[in-house]
């Protein structure tokens, strides 16, 4: 009789099942080991809302660990419970929750804006083009297609976004000629790819076995693809992933010290001006709020807060 699934095992076919992402699928098994290992390896079906209150709590120690990440210890754990192990938890009354700071997004000016894109090179000038010119996240802009790109009707399509929605964004005017002169680049790249016998990439969900030439075909290649293949340990083929996210971040960083911004602006500070100058333009929050893909209107919201006004669009007095 065949040996039962560990545990971890029917975690990540649970979340896979659900079409959760691999960077999500990572973090949860890990939380769940750390929670298992937390007690004393005790297996989860042994341990309940003390245990969970327990190993949450240490977590919310002040300066450990940040809001956000003790949230997702917690998401973890209710998806083992409820999902996996088929327990719904009651209410736990001693758990320490982790309260997120109220911040406002650092939002560079235009010229800042333009000076960090302007010192960047190659395909990551292109990307930072997108993240303030589209408004893009970071991975939305390197999981780009060629499919994904209509340089006629100036159009932006991003698949599987954040909360797993597809939306529509702009090209902008400056992007179109590096576009098509990067886009040329690559088209080259990958035929040289497939004469030796590669030139294939991953696809989204079971894609490649309803499409199986798919994977080697032209439009469904990276917009940004890595410089290095790899070897996929699964299929065997030696495939090419596109720009990690690490090393963008590096060169941007990178740009912003070489423009002398003295500001602590991350890539994602370029999506945040791009927000705040379209509504410093007239553009209404709605339509920003659609250019974004933010689920709701009081996300969006927060860039009214840091427009170039002073607090609230309030003129002081002094100035009068």
């Amino acid at each position: 009789m065949a040996n039962p699934p560990r545990l971890l095992d029917r975690v990540r076919a649970a979340l896979r099942t659900r079409h959760y992402s691999p960077r999500t699928e990572k973090a949860y098994v890990g939380w769940i080991r750390r929670f298992i290992l937390f007690h004393g390896k005790r297996h989860p079906e042994e341990t309940a809302e003390r245990e969970i209150a327990a190993f949450l709590s240490s977590l919310a120690d002040p300066g450990r660990m940040s809001a956000s990440t003790q949230n997702q210890a917690l998401a973890s754990l209710l998806f083992l419970y409820q999902m996996v192990l088929g327990r719904p938890l009651a209410w736990m009354g001693d758990l320490i929750h982790a309260k997120r700071p109220a911040r406002l997004p650092v939002v560079l000016t235009r010229a800042e804006s333009h000076a960090r894109v302007e010192n960047l090179t190659g395909p990551h000038r292109i990307v930072g083009g997108l993240l303030y010119g589209g408004g893009l996240r970071l991975l939305e802009a390197l999981q780009l297609r060629i499919k994904d790109v209509d340089l006629e009707r100036r159009e932006i399509l991003v698949r599987d976004g954040k909360g797993r929605k597809d939306r529509g964004t702009v090209v902008p005017e400056a992007l179109i000629a590096p576009l098509r002169e990067h886009i040329s680049a690559v088209r080259e790249q990958h035929l040289a790819d497939l004469a030796a016998g590669n030139g294939a990439v991953a696809l989204p969900d079971a894609l490649c076995r309803k499409y199986p030439r798919a994977p080697r075909e032209w439009t469904w290649q990276w917009l940004f693809p890595a410089t290095r293949s790899y070897l996929d340990a699964k299929t065997g083929e030696v495939r090419r992933h596109h720009l990690h996210e690490t090393a963008v971040q590096r060169v941007v960083a990178a740009a912003a010290r070489a423009a002398g911004i003295n500001k602590h602006a991350t890539p994602h500070a370029l999506r945040h001006s791009f927000a705040t100058h379209l509504l410093e333009d007239g553009y209404d929050i709605r339509t920003i709020q659609e250019l974004l893909g933010h689920k709701d209107v009081s996300t969006t919201m927060i860039y009214t807060h840091v427009l170039n006004r002073g607090p609230r669009g309030v003129r002081s007095p002094l100035d009068r």
